[in-house]
């Protein structure tokens, strides 16, 4: 990965780096007697919970609450959305910490992958930041209050207020379709937008934000769904083609309430898939199931499904489960692959040819239903492809790349390969 440089705009909003007093070791507590931190703000929608306090040398530590998994030792903290309140001008020291997820039973850290954040006076527009890694699983950011308020975030935001706008703003155009397929744990409404004829000759799914802080997903769908509407000539031959089932935010109280993983009943939406999902536990995936399942009943079963997350690495995982069409599997896989590479910035390449993804939307849909289906991540911190940190803005344009993509995709799966 490129290292990292300080733009103009970053010295325009006073997020820059500085010699810091303090020491890389675990610190003393004092009372935050003027420290130029007021409050660190989580009223707002998709904040974080977090607790904090001050240590002796004034830096701010942020301590992230776990999401736990249900029945199992498994635990996730790596959201950020907070608002801080403090002096104009003042310089702050935060500290990140509780990052010690634990995954398969193994513990691990998110340090190695939050190598950014971004920030924002208003909440809307976003510039990114670098952060630092520092001993015992901690990370460090530093930043120059511009005014009163200064938002942080791991990523751009994508709140359920977005997807409200984005679902009326599609919503009377004549090619797309809402409808509502189930609830939430909380019982939000579950959509499945509909891009196209369903009589089209193909057609394909796509599933975004199973996991709550991974919001480049939904900057994806917009891209697509936006460049599918367009209206131009070339949007035409590609609905022609096929049509595309989106589920814009599969984890909708996860989201909601700035979590990191799991749903509110502490299943992760993107494992389980080997087997017919909990309509109680995991609501969200046994409503998706059971539209899927009506779908191939109707003769309607979609000939790709991408599920889209976030990570620190931004590889297409492609899993190889015992099934007799395992070669055309991967043979239509590789062929995807050289896709994305001609047709978007996508660089980073697939798995290893040991890799298996169990449980995931990607090799549970593989193997249960034959459908050929792969997990793909972006990542958070660096587009290699660009050479530029990570936004809302290049996720839109890779999503509405996309569309070439699946045109040329399913040419080739028609033609035999």
């Amino acid at each position: 990965m490129k290292a990292f440089a300080f733009t103009p705009v970053a010295l325009l909003l006073g997020v820059i780096p500085w010699v810091s007093a303090a020491t890389d070791s675990p610190k003393s507590l004092v009372a935050p007697t003027n420290h130029p931190l007021e409050f660190i703000d989580t009223s707002f929608e998709n904040a974080s919970p977090v607790w904090y306090e001050i240590a002796s040398d004034g830096t701010v530590l942020v301590h992230l609450l776990y999401d736990h998994e249900r029945s199992g030792p498994n635990r996730a903290a790596g959201h950020i959305h907070l608002r801080l309140h403090a002096k104009p001008g003042a310089r702050l020291t935060l500290e990140f910490k509780n990052l010690d997820n634990v995954w398969n039973g193994v513990s691990g850290s998110v340090v190695r992958e939050l190598k950014t954040v971004v920030v924002s006076e208003d909440g809307r527009q976003w510039k990114s930041v670098p952060t630092e890694s520092l001993p015992e699983n901690r990370v460090r950011l530093h930043v120059q209050m511009p005014g009163p308020r200064l938002y942080v975030a791991r990523v751009e935001p994508y709140r359920l207020s977005d997807l409200e706008r984005f679902l009326v703003a599609i919503r009377a155009n004549r090619l797309a379709h809402i409808s509502a397929i189930g609830k939430t744990v909380q019982g939000r409404e579950l959509e499945i937008v509909r891009i196209g004829d369903p009589k089209a000759p193909y057609r394909i799914f796509v599933r975004a934000r199973a996991h709550p802080w991974e919001s480049g997903g939904n900057w994806v769908v917009e891209g697509l769904v936006h460049r599918l509407l367009q209206g131009d000539e070339e949007a035409g031959k590609y609905l022609e083609r096929y049509c595309v089932y989106v589920m814009p935010l599969a984890n909708k109280d996860g989201v909601a309430l700035g979590r990191t993983r799991f749903n509110l009943q502490g299943k992760d939406l993107n494992r389980n898939w080997d087997k017919p999902a909990d309509p109680h536990l995991a609501p969200e995936n046994a409503a998706l199931e059971k539209w899927l399942e009506k779908m191939m009943a109707a003769g309607h079963t979609p000939h790709l499904a991408l599920e889209l997350h976030n990570d620190g690495s931004g590889r297409l995982h492609i899993s190889r489960p015992p099934v007799p069409h395992l070669d055309r599997h991967l043979k239509r896989m590789a062929t995807l692959e050289n896709l994305l590479r001609q047709h978007t910035w996508f660089t980073e390449g697939s798995t290893t040819a040991a890799f298996r993804n169990s449980g995931t939307l990607g090799e549970g849909w593989v193997q249960r239903y034959g459908i050929d289906a792969a997990v793909h991540e972006f990542n958070c911190n660096w587009i290699v492809g660009l050479d530029d940190y990570p936004s809302a803005r290049h996720w839109k344009t890779y999503g509405e790349n996309l569309a070439t993509v699946f045109y040329e995709y399913l040419a080739a799966i028609r033609n035999g390969q």
